[in-house]
């Protein structure tokens, strides 16, 4: 009889010292959860309905579906060429990165508090974060972005910037990248554009080859479990991109479904959904100035507010045992006390509003200032979920 040995261990010590130590990005599933409010992962609250029309699942589908390439740069105002689909926003994230750095030599720059997969991806990839913290009204800080590009091959921008919610002054993207030409990739991620059409920089492709944008079905298309994104940049860097890509990043239900949520009619309800979460937003955040347990609410062009509350920990705990699943930013630099809620139907903000009503606020509480003790850290941002 063969004598078993328990190695149990043995597969852990086998992966990448990187990934031994990586903390995985805990996604609003992976934090579970057990709510009928769910304010956590800025989806739309109401789900569309289609039906499939392709029928060929016998075969493997086109790398870059030819209709749904051709319906998004229409809407994009861009050229066809100027267009990758991909799985998500999150795999264009990592495909610059694989394209464009290399692991134990380059590096990406992120401006926290920011979306929180640019540090996970790169931490993935082998790649230095380094991360130049963001101003205290939530803007670049230039002076020491150009300070730390040295060896950067990659810089991300949120705009709207999730989770604070604003926009990124258009003057200081563009002043961004003109220090990088010739030297980094500048990635817009406009994964909220849908909500300030007006702020997106898709125009400015012509003038920058070292542009790349970031887009996704998710958010006001209200198709996060399609898993379908876009990059947009110029013909010669979407070539580049190409060559990393999976061979089927698609399959034929989400090349079908996404080429009928870019039709006229598609694109017709998705433009009634920002109408409709514009207004709740705009209620909801007159009714949270009204809540004794909020100090401030922050002004937001995305499909989501951040608030700042007394006792965020514990108004967060009491919506939780309610069924209202908010997100804890508290941990995220300069968020001392944030929690984010995602825009629902008017009657989860509702919910909202009649669950924080009741919990007590401080008659002179001490907000935490946005403390940026250095410009330049060359460590990963917290793992903390976005």
């Amino acid at each position: 009889m063969r004598e078993t040995t328990n190695n149990s261990a043995s597969v852990t010590t086998l992966a990448r010292e990187n990934v031994q130590r990586l903390t995985p990005y805990q996604s609003a599933r992976r934090l579970g959860g057990n709510g009928d409010v769910w304010l956590n992962a800025n989806e739309y609250p109401l789900a569309p309905t289609f039906e499939l029309t392709a029928q060929t699942f016998n075969r493997y589908p086109e790398c870059q579906p030819v209709e749904v390439i051709r319906r998004y740069a229409a809407y994009a105002g861009v050229q066809p060429e100027q267009v990758l689909v991909c799985r998500g926003a999150d795999e264009s994230i990592e495909l610059l990165i694989r394209a464009f750095c290399v692991p134990g030599k380059d590096a990406i720059l992120y401006c926290p508090p920011t979306y929180g997969m640019y540090s996970v991806s790169a931490e993935t990839f082998g790649v230095e974060g380094r991360t130049v913290m963001a101003k205290e009204d939530w803007q670049l800080d230039l002076p020491a972005i150009e300070q730390a590009l040295d060896g950067v091959k990659l810089v991300y921008v949120c705009s709207p910037n999730n989770p604070t919610g604003n926009l990124i002054n258009p003057d200081d993207i563009r002043s961004l990248l003109e220090t990088t030409r010739g030297k980094a990739i500048v990635a817009v991620d406009e994964a909220y554009i849908e909500f300030c059409p007006q702020a997106t920089v898709a125009g400015w492709l012509k003038d920058y080859p070292h542009l790349a944008i970031l887009r996704t079905l998710s958010k006001a298309f209200a198709l996060a479990g399609l898993r379908c994104g876009f990059t947009l940049a110029n013909a010669e860097l979407i070539e580049v991109l190409m060559k990393v890509i999976a061979p089927y990043p698609l399959s034929t239900p989400v090349a079908d479904i996404a080429a009928q949520a870019l039709s006229e009619q598609g694109l017709s309800a998705m433009r009634q959904r920002v109408a409709d979460v514009t207004n709740n937003r705009q209620w909801l955040r007159q009714q949270l100035e009204q809540c004794d347990c909020v100090e401030q609410v922050f002004s937001s062009e995305s499909n989501y507010l951040l608030a700042r509350f007394t006792a965020a920990s514990s108004v967060f705990k009491s919506l939780w045992d309610q069924g209202i699943i908010l997100r804890d930013q508290n941990k995220q630099p300069g968020l001392s006390g944030c929690l984010r809620i995602t825009i629902g139907t008017r009657q989860e903000c509702q919910r909202v509003v009649d669950a924080l009503r009741p919990l007590p606020g401080a008659k002179s509480s001490v907000r935490v200032p946005f403390v940026n003790d250095s410009s330049v850290n060359n460590n990963s941002a917290s793992k903390e979920p976005m």
